[in-house]
């Protein structure tokens, strides 16, 4: 039994690589895994500026025209490190990418459908599963019924021009695919994808499509000097960020323990004090009404004109206090 190649990560491969034409194979793979789409091809890297990303991007984006059984567009992005306004990042994209691929005074029916892809390597939200797809839906507000449009559309059937209509769906789409929280098992073809993309090699026994070929031509003995030393000063970084990262939150726990403990001793102190005054007023008090009920069983005791029993119950005294009083 052979050992699995050590492949290059996918996201260096997919900012240097998987650009190239000769490797689209690989990501028409990866796409018809994550869209069930068998004959999934793309025909061409939109914009130049896709593949001109300065080398110390935190992101990396390609955008690709695809030809499928919808004539979508998707558009692919990877994220490694965290990002607080990532969502916003995402919404900004696939709105530039409408816009920036529809020539100036075209209808709006050419608007192409958009896709996003993110492959995240690092825990977005709060949630258990690895893959998560986001639509927009109408729902009515009274019934909770999904609004269903539809277009009319012109076919051709045994050279006969006839009419349907199908589901209009233009809103663009999201798939969030959480590398860390993949559990390494494979249950359907897009995670022996997953799998490939967290391990860094392709699991014995993968049959999705072209998987076999992204295991040749993304594995690491396969690149050449120039390659190699690009892809070691690319992991050298990602340790250095790691380590930034580490060392920000081992700071920030010391900074916090050390203001907790400075706020809980403060807090705990002035709750101290605050008893401490409740409690000596409350002692004071009693000693004062104590003081001023001996006082006045002394002169009652002094007038000689009723008895202990009595004074002790117009004072509150106890018949042994009364009698131990020296007046």
């Amino acid at each position: 039994m052979s050992e699995p190649k050590q492949l290059i990560r996918f996201d260096w491969a997919i900012k240097y690589l998987l650009r190239d034409r000769a490797n689209f194979d690989i990501l028409e793979g990866f796409l018809g895994a994550l869209l069930e789409e068998d004959d999934l091809q793309i025909l061409e890297l939109i914009g130049e500026e896709s593949g001109q990303e300065k080398e110390d991007e935190k992101f990396n984006r390609v955008d690709l025209l695809v030809k499928d059984s919808q004539g979508r567009r998707i558009i692919i992005e990877v994220q490694t490190t965290r990002e607080t306004d990532y969502l916003e990042r995402l919404l900004f994209g696939t709105c530039k990418s409408i816009i920036e691929n529809i020539g100036s005074g075209q209808r709006y029916k050419n608007i192409h459908k958009v896709i996003s892809v993110s492959v995240l390597f690092f825990n977005l939200g709060r949630g258990d599963d690895y893959l998560y797809h986001g639509t927009t839906e109408f729902k009515g507000m009274n019934d909770g019924k999904p609004l269903v449009i539809k277009k009319r559309e012109e076919v051709a059937i045994n050279g006969t021009t006839s009419y349907q209509f199908v589901e209009k769906n233009i809103f663009p789409e999201y798939y969030l695919i959480r590398v860390e929280k993949y559990p390494n098992i494979v249950k359907k073809r897009i995670d022996e994808w997953i799998y490939m993309i967290k391990n860094n090699e392709v699991k014995e026994g993968s049959k999705a499509k072209n998987i076999d070929k992204a295991a040749e031509k993304l594995a690491v003995l396969n690149m050449n000097e120039k390659q190699k030393k690009a892809y070691e000063e690319y992991l050298i970084d990602l340790e250095r960020e790691k380590d930034i990262l580490e060392t920000a939150r081992d700071e920030g726990e010391k900074i916090g323990e050390k203001v907790g403990i400075e706020k809980g001793e403060k807090i705990g102190l002035e709750k101290g004090e605050k008893i401490g005054l409740e409690k000596g007023e409350k002692i004071g008090l009693e000693k004062g009404e104590r003081r001023k009920a001996e006082e006045t069983a002394c002169y009652l005791k002094q007038m000689g004109v009723l008895t202990n029993e009595q004074i002790a119950d117009a004072t509150g005294l106890t018949v042994e206090k009364i009698n131990a009083l020296i007046c």
